[in-house]
């Protein structure tokens, strides 16, 4: 009866293990410690359509991730969906007039925010809007209008 229980305690810690290891591995992988806190400031973006972007997406410049999406609403103001993001306070030399533009990861992958730094010698800060978007490439309408052009060949002498 005892080599039993020894095996089941052995069993039970290495299963505890590979539940943290799990859980370590997901939030160093999502970099959920850069999102909100004292060491962030919001800045806001709106757009015609943001397709599949959701809280949490990153906010890259160059492929570096320098924030997350925090919320996304729609203003019946504007009549467009506008994100609110959280930029690391490290990264602070990012010009006003700087693009936001919603991007795919490859080719089916996950959406984020890539923003492309402009000339102005002004920076964002809390409370900025990005002024110029590019909302995202959603890709039936591609398609359709891919299909739209296409001449149609029909059966005929």
């Amino acid at each position: 009866m005892r080599p039993n229980r020894t095996l089941e305690f052995t069993t039970g810690v290495f299963l505890l293990l590979g539940i943290a290891a799990l859980f370590y591995l997901a939030t160093e992988a999502t970099n959920y410690r850069n999102v909100g806190g004292s060491g962030t400031y919001v800045v806001r973006a709106c757009f015609g359509n943001v397709g599949g972007l959701h809280v949490g997406a990153p906010v890259r410049i160059g492929g570096v991730t320098v924030g997350r999406v925090t919320a996304i609403d729609y203003s019946f103001k504007r009549y467009e969906a506008c994100a609110r993001m959280a930029l690391l306070k490290k990264d602070n030399r990012i010009p006003s007039d700087s693009t936001a533009s919603i991007l795919t990861q490859g080719v089916l992958g996950e959406q984020y925010v890539g923003l492309s730094p402009g000339g102005a010698p002004t920076y964002l800060h809390q409370g900025s809007t990005i002024r110029f978007t590019q909302s995202a490439v959603i890709l039936e309408k591609l398609i359709g209008k891919f299909l739209a052009n296409q001449p149609h060949k029909g059966g005929g002498s």
